[in-house]
């Protein structure tokens, strides 16, 4: 890099403390290249406990258990099969997820603008006054509900995102290595196969 630039990156990462930022970060997350499934869920499992130090948790599910829900959420198992899974309810379930920032597309789907509700939760607007502050059919069951999602997003964003982030590189690179290794042991016993169909032929 020129000079100039040196100079402005200098100045930006004293400014900003972004580059110790990113470093730390990457630390956090590691290689992940060689991930199996059981370093992934001892990892998402440290991951939880770390949340849980620094959240108050609402679900009352054990560390287990919310293990459970983060692997169910990112292989899109809805919340009735997750809470078979970790015999708990759906709403229990739901807790777990916004504890643990996890929000499905459909959490979003309120009769009010949610940006309304992001302005009210942000001003320290109490629960007990959002509904009659927002339009639409806002009650105060509903409200409660749809500010948890918010919440959990506006914790998750604060966090730069990193549990979620991490969640997704931890089960997405252990669910490839596992798929290739199926693909690999499926097309090793097809070359078996074919090897034997063809020795018998002979």
């Amino acid at each position: 890099m020129d000079e100039q630039t040196e100079e402005l990156r200098d100045l930006f990462v004293e400014t900003t403390g972004e580059e110790s930022v990113t470093e730390r970060q990457e630390a956090d997350r590691g290689d992940l290249s060689d991930v199996t499934a059981e370093d992934a869920e001892e990892r998402i499992a440290e991951l939880v406990a770390e949340m849980r130090e620094r959240y108050e948790f609402e679900s009352g599910l054990d560390d287990d258990a919310l293990v459970r829900v983060v692997m169910g959420f990112y292989r899109d198992e809805s919340d009735a099969e997750i809470a078979e899974a970790v015999d708990a309810d759906e709403e229990t379930v739901f807790l777990a997820r916004v504890d643990l920032h996890l929000v499905r597309d459909s959490d979003r789907d309120a009769t009010f603008p949610l940006a309304d509700l992001r302005e009210l939760i942000v001003d320290d607007v109490p629960l007990e006054e959002r509904a009659d502050r927002l339009d639409g059919d806002a009650d105060t069951e509903a409200v409660e509900h749809y500010s948890r999602v918010v919440e959990a997003e506006l914790r998750s964003t604060r966090a730069n995102d990193r549990f979620t982030a991490q969640f997704a590189d931890l089960l997405t690179d252990a669910d490839l290595r596992e798929s290739h290794t199926g693909d690999a042991h499926e097309t090793g016993l097809e070359e078996a196969a074919e090897d034997i169909e063809t020795n018998t032929q002979l």
